[in-house]
C-alpha cells in the first residue's frame, strides 16, 4: 500500500551488504517502506557523529529489491548526504547485539536527536531492557533463573533444578556462547570457567526445559500485542534452535498462554517505547524479550501466507503522524 504521504526513513544498521535478503527482518522492513512510497536511507556506527551537540551521519539513500538468485546484489546505492538525524522523520534502531558499552553509547547518541524524529526502538528502553535481563521483572513467567559469576553458587544452582541447566551469557546474540550443563559433565569445571570467564563475567543460567527439544516459538509483538509466531526446531545434533546455527522454522499458533504472556509484558514494553519486539517462548515459559533487531518476520510471511511488515508499517507510519501533531504549536 503506498502512502499519500513520504517520509525520510534512517535504517541505523550492520553494513547493508552483510545481511541476508531472505531472512533479515531489516530489509523486509525497507522494502515495505519503499513500496509505500518513502525515502530509504541507511547507516552503520561508523558513519555517525555528534557534531554541535547533535547526531550527524552520512546518510546512504538505497533501492532495495529481491535479488534473483543467491548472492546476486540485494540494494543499490542511490546518493549520499551528511546530515543531522533530525531531518529524518523516523530513525529505526536496527544494529545487532551484542549490547556493548559502544552500543549502550549509540542509544545516548541518539537520545540527541529532538521530536518529532521518531526512533524506534526508543534508546531508553534498548538500554534498560537489554537483551536477556528484561524477564527478570516477570520471575513467575520464566524458568527457575539465577545470575551469577562464582561457580560455586551456578553449581548449587545445577543442583536446586534437578542436575540439568542451560548457561549463556547477558548480552551475546543468536545463541552465541549458549551450553547445556549436567552435573554429571566431567566437563563441567571447565564449561562454567569458560562461561563465567573465570568468575570474572556475569552469566545466565536457567533450568532445562525439555520441551526445547521441540524448539522455541518466536513472536513477533507490536506495540504490546502479539501478531505472528514461528517454531524455531534445532537441527539433529544441536540444541540451539537460532536460525544462523541451523534451526529451521515451522508453522505456530499464538496460544492463550502466549497472550497471556504478551498481556502482563505489554504495559511495560509500551512505556518504554519497545514498539517492535521478539519474545522466545519455551514449554509455555519466556526465556528471552529480544529488544534490539528482532527477526522472524520474513519466516512468519512464508509460513502464514502474511506480510507483517505491511502492519508494522501501518503503525510506524501512525507513530510518525503522531509525532507530528504533537509537535505542531496549540492553536490560540
Amino acid at each position: 500500500m503506498k502512502n499519500s504521504t513520504s517520509y525520510r526513513l534512517a535504517f541505523f544498521m550492520d553494513p547493508l551488504p552483510g545481511i541476508l535478503p531472505d531472512k533479515d527482518t531489516t530489509f523486509a522492513l525497507m522494502l515495505e517502506a519503499q513500496k509505500r512510497g518513502h525515502q530509504v536511507l541507511y547507516f552503520t556506527p561508523a558513519e555517525m557523529r555528534i557534531q554541535a551537540g547533535r547526531p550527524w551521519a552520512a546518510l546512504q539513500e538505497v533501492e532495495v529489491f529481491r535479488p534473483k538468485r543467491p548472492g546476486q546484489p540485494h540494494f543499490r546505492p542511490a546518493g549520499q548526504s551528511e546530515e543531522p538525524l533530525a531531518k529524518a522523520d523516523m530513525v529505526l534502531m536496527r544494529v545487532d547485539p551484542p549490547v556493548t558499552i559502544e552500543y549502550v553509547l549509540l542509544t545516548q547518541f541518539l537520545d540527541l536527536i529532538p521530536p518529532p524524529t521518531v526512533v524506534v526502538n526508543r534508546p531508553v528502553g534498548l538500554r534498560t531492557a537489554g537483551e536477556k535481563l528484561f524477564t527478570l521483572h516477570s520471575p513467575d513467567l520464566i524458568p527457575p533463573t539465577i545470575i551469577s559469576r562464582r561457580i560455586a553458587e551456578l553449581k548449587d544452582f545445577l543442583k536446586e533444578v534437578g542436575g540439568k541447566m542451560v548457561v549463556k551469557p547477558i548480552n551475546a546474540r543468536g545463541g552465541d556462547e549458549v551450553f547445556i550443563v549436567e552435573a554429571r559433565d566431567p566437563n563441567l569445571n571447565v564449561i562454567l570457567e569458560a562461561a563465567t570467564r573465570y568468575q570474572t563475567r556475569f552469566t545466565l543460567a536457567q533450568k532445562y526445559l525439555p520441551a526445547a527439544k521441540k524448539g522455541d516459538k518466536r513472536i513477533i509483538v507490536l506495540s504490546g500485542e502479539p501478531i505472528g509466531a514461528t517454531l524455531r526446531v534445532p537441527q539433529a545434533g544441536e540444541h540451539r534452535a537460532n536460525i544462523h546455527v541451523g534451526g529451521t522454522c515451522r508453522k505456530a499458533e499464538i496460544t492463550r498462554r502466549d497472550r497471556e504472556i504478551c498481556a502482563r509484558l505489554a504495559p511495560s514494553l509500551r512505556s518504554l517505547g519497545l514498539h517492535l519486539v521478539g519474545l522466545d517462548v519455551i514449554g509455555g515459559f519466556l526465556t528471552e524479550v529480544n529488544v534490539t533487531s528482532p527477526t522472524g518476520v520474513q519466516e512468519i510471511d512464508r509460513l502464514d501466507h502474511v506480510c507483517l511488515e505491511e502492519r508494522i508499517w501501518d503503525y510506524f507510519e501512525w507513530l510518525v503522524q503522531t509525532a507530528k501533531q504533537a509537535s505542531k504549536p496549540a492553536s490560540a
